[in-house]
């Protein structure tokens, strides 16, 4: 869960893989090419094309907006506008470049044109556009256990004091100095950023973990090292995360002082229970009933009873749900988290397997305690469909809160998956995202500005608005 690519999506992906689906895919790589896999996380995971790298940058066009070019982790590029629209950029044997919609492979939608690596300029729809310089500073700073972590600091032009969003990864491994967007485009739109690569990436120490209560400590000690390099520029300073990051930017607001959390698409309950209702959502788009579903809850049970003890216990009851359910005809349908992975892995490569997919997660962790003392205005953005980080459970938990007086402002967009992303439906149910929720990144850059969401945001719903 997290910033990247999903694979719940075809094509390249719009928002990273969960962390099991990390871990698994580690461990199939390995299988495959074992002189040649790395962990999650590892630095070498990812680097962008250096023969294309050079555009990357937040583009300023004559009409006064902005257009993003990122890099990918695949060959190419992904341009971003302030109200959704993106599409990759490729470019053809004659060196035009070509877009294709969203994550799909259709050219379709504008089809911007970039100047020579030393020009720094583009073309968008008619209108010319440059390169914008942003004031970066780059450092390293002390996270949980002395880890030193790499990060940076980009602030907008000026002198006065600017709202700083810290940006708190998901579960992606990918260097987020390299491909985290908001680094470029929010302070070109007046808000500043403070973005680190996570221990084993980008050059920082240490190993990829899922440990919660590590990931919230360093991003506590980013909030803190943020403050000291903007010094006066340094107006409201506030966590952002998305996906895995929902339950970590919590977590560190309630460790260092802060005066926001932004969370997209995240879950206000357990990892345990992310994977009971991701089997629940599966049988139920397979069209299977209450009873049936009464029957999945209890599989998951079982199969969260083992993940939890980190393979060390119940591999008889895994057995006995196999021998019990493994004719039934919706038994192939469940999927999940891991549900699915371990019912139908055999297990002795499960505890070959075992070493590999602890990764330290904090399966114990309960955020609702955390965000039920939190006095930090909190804004939640959920997707109302979304498939990876099953919304109805954290929707209710968070209406309670808000109801409760607590400070809590949830946004929801309908017809949206994780990345708060647009997308179509094919004959087989398979999903491919078009582009970002209109109003999304506006709500993102408002909220650290002013801690209010003032005005409409595209589809978006205000469904709580606690105490401020």
């Amino acid at each position: 869960m997290a910033f990247g690519e999903n694979p719940t999506f075809r094509q390249e992906k719009p928002v990273s893989q969960s962390w099991f689906a990390s871990a698994l895919a580690v461990i199939i790589l390995a299988a495959a090419f074992p002189a040649t896999a790395q962990l999650p996380g590892a630095d070498v995971d990812a680097q962008p094309d250096p023969a294309i790298a050079c555009h990357v940058g937040v583009y300023r066009l004559d009409d006064g907006s902005w257009v993003d070019v990122a890099p990918l982790e695949s060959r190419g590029l992904r341009w971003r506008r302030l109200d959704g629209a993106t599409a990759k950029m490729t470019p053809d044997a004659d060196g035009r470049w070509i877009s294709t919609l969203g994550w799909t492979v259709r050219v379709e939608g504008p089809q911007p044109q970039l100047g020579a690596c030393d020009e720094g300029r583009m073309e968008f729809e008619g209108k010319g556009g440059r390169r914008v310089t942003l004031h970066a500073q780059n450092t390293t700073f002390i996270g949980q256990g002395g880890t030193r972590l790499n990060g940076r600091l980009i602030l907008p032009p000026g002198d006065g004091p600017v709202p700083i969003m810290v940006e708190v990864h998901g579960s992606e491994g990918a260097n987020a100095l390299d491909f985290n967007p908001f680094q470029r485009f929010a302070p070109a739109s007046g808000v500043g950023v403070f973005v680190y690569a996570k221990r084993g990436s980008g050059g920082s120490e240490g190993r990829y973990t899922q440990d919660f209560h590590v990931l919230a400590e360093d991003a506590a000690a980013a909030v803190r090292e943020a403050r000291r390099l903007a010094g006066a520029r340094a107006g409201r300073v506030g966590l952002h995360g998305a996906s895995q990051g929902g339950w970590i930017a919590p977590l560190a607001a309630s460790q260092t002082p802060v005066d926001f959390v932004t969370v997209g698409f995240g879950l206000a309950y357990g990892a345990l229970s992310e994977d009971s209702d991701q089997v629940v959502l599966d049988l139920k788009a397979k069209g299977w009933g209450p009873e049936v579903l009464e029957q999945a809850r209890a599989i998951t049970d079982v199969t969260s009873a083992f993940i939890a003890s980190h393979g060390q216990i119940g591999f008889g009851d895994l057995e006995a749900v196999r021998t019990r359910y493994g004719a039934e005809p919706w038994f192939a349908d469940i999927k999940g988290e891991f549900t699915g992975f371990l019912l139908n892995t055999p297990n002795d490569q499960i505890i070959a397997m075992a070493p590999v997919l602890d990764l330290g997660t904090s399966w114990d962790y309960d955020p609702l305690p955390v965000l039920s003392r939190l006095d930090t205005p909190m804004l939640w953005i959920q997707a109302e469909d979304d498939i990876g980080a099953p919304p109805d459970a954290t929707r209710q938990r968070l209406i309670d809160l808000a109801a409760q007086g607590r400070p809590v402002t949830l946004l929801e967009y309908p017809d949206t998956d994780h990345g708060i992303v647009r997308f179509e439906t094919a004959p087989d149910g398979a999903r491919t995202a078009l582009g970002y929720a209109p109003g999304y990144y506006q709500a993102v850059l408002d909220w650290a500005r002013t801690g209010q969401l003032d005005g409409a945001y595209g589809d978006g719903r205000i469904l709580a608005r606690g105490a401020r």
